[in-house]
């Protein structure tokens, strides 16, 4: 019998396909799970019996948020619940069968809580302004209220590195505060605990693994449309320097976790009218900016690039 070697080669290279598809979406997850699990350890995020509230938007970031914490949740040393929560805003045309029958096929308990938020924000947004922080506001009141009544004692978001780049930016350049999203916070009401697990992921790692899970991602039409919000020039920023700069991006974001307050100028952080000398000699005292050619301590900073073997 005669065999034809262009088709075996064909079929040769389709499986070395497959497998090398398979084995880079299997990197990629362990690297998401070691960056996801790090943030949460470094913030002691969650703890022994918590009960995690996921906030699911529909988009890849909370997609991807709520499927690396059921992994987590069936292979970490403490015991934790989970429960998505998705709030329908009634946005015209969303697709509202769509999650629940996900996060049921998944296994996962669920709520879909369902509020006209969308209406409320056209009628008191201009067409055209940016309607981000109302909707956000108000989404935050609803969500805080469906904790308490879950008996949530953690809120989980989506946010992600850079997310948290572009809001120090945003700060920095339009509110003149030096200030970003924290990985873990007590909520504005004082009576939850929101915390950001997804902090040392890229955006870019979040999207790949979207796509190899298939998630069902539906957009936001409410903000999602609007081309010139601030955050995403800050984005276009940010993505522009890593382009022309690689790894510019992760030294910021490390910058963020090594904060030098002598080395600013607030007086809450540092007593500045208090200083005095004391006699004893201070290598950093008066280095404004330490050469980069001096090996930097690696102490504090995260490093995302290294895929696992």
């Amino acid at each position: 019998m005669k065999i034809d070697t262009s088709v075996a080669k064909l079929h040769a290279q389709d499986r070395a396909g497959a497998l090398r598809v398979a084995r880079d979406a299997n990197k990629l997850e362990k690297r998401l799970l070691r960056m996801a699990g790090q943030a949460i350890a470094d913030y002691a995020m969650i703890a022994e019996g918590d009960r995690v509230m996921v906030c699911l938007s529909g988009g890849k970031d909370s997609h991807g948020l709520l499927d690396l914490l059921m992994t987590m949740q069936g292979r970490a040393p403490l015991r934790f619940e989970l429960v998505a929560v998705n709030l329908d805003q009634k946005q015209p045309g969303f697709p509202a069968d769509v999650l629940p029958s996900y996060l049921a096929g998944i296994g996962v308990p669920f709520h879909i809580e369902t509020q006209d938020t969308y209406s409320v924000v056209r009628r008191l947004i201009p067409e055209g302004a940016t309607a981000c922080s109302l909707c956000s506001r108000l989404r935050r009141g609803i969500l805080y209220r469906v904790a308490d009544e879950l008996g949530a004692t953690k809120i989980a978001l989506g946010h992600h590195r850079d997310d948290i780049l572009a809001t120090f930016f945003l700060n920095l350049f339009y509110g003149g505060r030096l200030k970003a999203m924290s990985p873990k916070l007590v909520s504005d009401d004082g009576r939850h605990v929101v915390i950001r697990p997804l902090a040392y992921v890229k955006e870019a790692d979040l999207a790949r693994f979207a796509q190899v899970r298939g998630f069902p991602i539906i957009p936001c039409d409410l903000c999602g449309s609007q081309e010139h919000l601030q955050r995403r020039q800050m984005r276009e920023m940010l993505q522009e320097w890593e382009r022309r700069h690689p790894g510019r991006t992760q030294t910021i974001f490390n910058a963020l976790r090594r904060v030098v307050p002598s080395h600013l100028m607030d007086s809450a952080l540092f007593d500045f009218r208090g200083l005095r000398l004391t006699g004893v000699a201070d290598p950093g005292g008066d280095v404004a900016f330490d050469d980069p050619s001096c090996e930097a301590p690696t102490n504090g900073t995260i490093q995302f690039d290294r895929d696992d073997e």
